[in-house]
């Protein structure tokens, strides 16, 4: 019985070795292509903040162009990662392909129509949005005028991104991420392209949002008719699965709408300029794109690909896989995203200096950017491994909870923020940001314990605390290189190569203290790396 036992035992360590390798491999493709569009996301963010500052322009895009990310995340993004990708998962499974693809359409359908009316009401209303998102604008004729203007011009972007997103959820439940994780890539380019062409002015942002909306979408197509689907365009508008759909996404519309009061928030507060600073919500949006990279990269991708293999897991009555696989996940995100955020807060100004001075982007958009980056990246592995959790929840079809700990943040949210911009200015409000961000992922993290009981969280706080100390380790050796070599020269090309040289130090050296500290991941790594070489 005990040799049965070690068998099965065996099979099932062998079964979730393979498991976290497909998961591994998936993420891996998203992360390739989020790597390249993070990149091409940076030479965008340069072009505009060397054509517009963190002056009126600058602020008229990022309050424009974050209303219809708003919407994206509500009807698209987000909603196809709550409630499509379990559904269309669980549907791939146990149905025919038939049944499969007529669900789709059916969804499809409904969607559309939905995102249409929001498109026509966002720029029907544009001057009241406005006005409620960026208060402080009402102060400037011109600022405020600009920036109902563009967001008129790129709310089609909602219905176009929308789609797009719905169109990502079909394939990576049918296991295909390359095309959807490619497509991001084309709206950088896009934005890059037509900036340059038209300079300085709205005019080539709006274009270069809708452009690349419309190229994210049509690259999608031919490998959704490759796979099997059909268009039938509004000839079913009702599913038995798609109640199924709705009750999960209720509460995910709910919980993302909290989480984009939440940049609201921040916008409001942001845009008073007279306690932050000129330029506040510019700041915020450069410096929290940074903080997107080392997200979008690792923590998005992981938890896009790990949602199909939890959404699978959950249906078994012990849950025993989906136990191995979190922990998994969280030690895999803290392994990355702690040596991040420490890199992040000792290179602050030369990072932003580096990427962003010159032109119009001055001495005091440089100091008041690496200020928000510094306080943003306190929370940058609280923001990563909550998607993780998030997406245990999701595969277990609770969107109720991720939606409490969300409405928990908003409110911590903005208490903090009313009392840290005084003493901190804009530093203030990036505080509070990732002070509501660790709060939400202690509050999920302890009631997923509760619910699926042990998930070897010893191992875990064990694994945070050896990453830490070698993270700390290395940021102390790239706080004294950087001292040391030119990374504040006045010269980009100096700056550049310095920044350069602190950054590899810097990895080699984490590499080094995981080892030291006997980082459990960095072993894992190795003996995978040792295993390609001999094959």
């Amino acid at each position: 019985m005990s040799t049965n036992k070690a068998i099965a035992h065996s099979t099932t360590l062998r079964a979730n070795g393979e498991c976290n390798r497909t998961i591994a491999k998936s993420a891996s493709i998203i992360g390739f292509f989020t790597l390249c569009s993070r990149i091409l996301g940076f030479i965008r963010d340069i072009v505009i903040a060397r054509l517009f500052g963190v002056y009126l322009y600058a602020q008229a895009f990022v309050i424009a162009f974050r209303i219809p990310n708003l919407f994206r995340d509500l009807v698209g993004e987000g909603a196809a990662n709550a409630a499509f990708v379990p559904i269309f998962s669980e549907y791939n499974l146990k149905h025919s392909k038939e049944e499969f693809w007529d669900l789709a359409n059916c969804l499809l359908n409904i969607i559309l129509m939905v995102l249409m009316a929001i498109t026509i009401l966002g720029i029907l209303f544009s001057p009241l949005i406005v006005r409620l998102i960026a208060p402080g604008f009402m102060s400037s004729p011109e600022k405020l005028e600009a920036t109902i203007r563009l967001n008129r011009l790129i709310f089609p972007y909602i219905l176009l991104i929308g789609l797009t997103a719905y169109c990502m959820a079909v394939l990576n439940s049918l296991k295909h991420f390359t095309i959807p994780a490619l497509a991001p890539c084309i709206l950088n380019i896009s934005i890059i392209i037509c900036a340059l062409l038209f300079g300085e002015g709205i005019a080539g942002l709006a274009s270069g949002v809708l452009i690349g909306g419309l190229l994210q979408l049509a690259v999608q197509i031919p490998m959704l008719y490759k796979k099997g689907f059909r268009l039938k365009l509004f000839k079913r508008f009702k599913h038995p699965a798609a109640k199924n759909v709705g009750k999960l996404m209720l509460p995910r519309l709910l919980s993302s709408s909290i989480y984009q009061l939440n940049n609201f928030a921040d916008s409001i507060f942001g845009s008073l300029a007279r306690i932050v600073g000129e330029g506040g919500v510019a700041v915020l949006y450069f410096s929290y794109r940074l903080i997107q990279f080392p997200l979008g990269i690792f923590s998005n991708a992981l938890s896009q690909a790990i949602l199909p293999a939890f959404s699978t897991q959950a249906l078994e009555d012990t849950h025993d896989k989906l136990r191995h696989t979190l922990s998994w996940g969280l030690r895999s995100v803290f392994f990355v995203m702690l040596p991040a955020s420490v890199a992040f807060m000792v290179l602050s100004t030369p990072i932003i200096a580096t990427l962003f001075g010159g032109k119009r982007f001055d001495a005091y958009s440089v100091h008041l950017t690496a200020s928000a980056l510094f306080f943003y990246s306190i929370g940058l592995c609280a923001y990563g491994a909550t998607k993780v959790l998030q997406s245990a929840f999701f595969a277990l079809k609770d969107t109720v909870t991720p939606t409490k700990a969300a409405l928990v943040a908003l409110v911590t949210n903005v208490i903090l923020n009313s009392i840290l911009m005084f003493p901190l200015k804009i530093g203030g409000i990036a505080l509070a940001t990732s002070l509501s961000g660790i709060n939400t992922f202690l509050i999920l993290f302890v009631i997923l314990k509760k619910r699926l009981g042990d998930f070897k969280v010893k191992e875990i706080i064990s694994s945070f605390i050896r990453i830490l100390a070698a993270s700390v380790c290395m940021g102390i050796i790239c706080y004294i290189i950087s001292s040391k070599i030119i990374v504040f020269s006045d010269r980009a090309f100096h700056r550049l190569i310095g920044l350069g040289v602190t950054i590899i130090a810097g990895l080699l050296s984490y590499i080094v203290f995981s080892f030291a500290f006997r980082v459990h991941e960095i072993e894992e790594l190795w003996r995978w790396v040792e295993q390609k070489i001999k094959k």
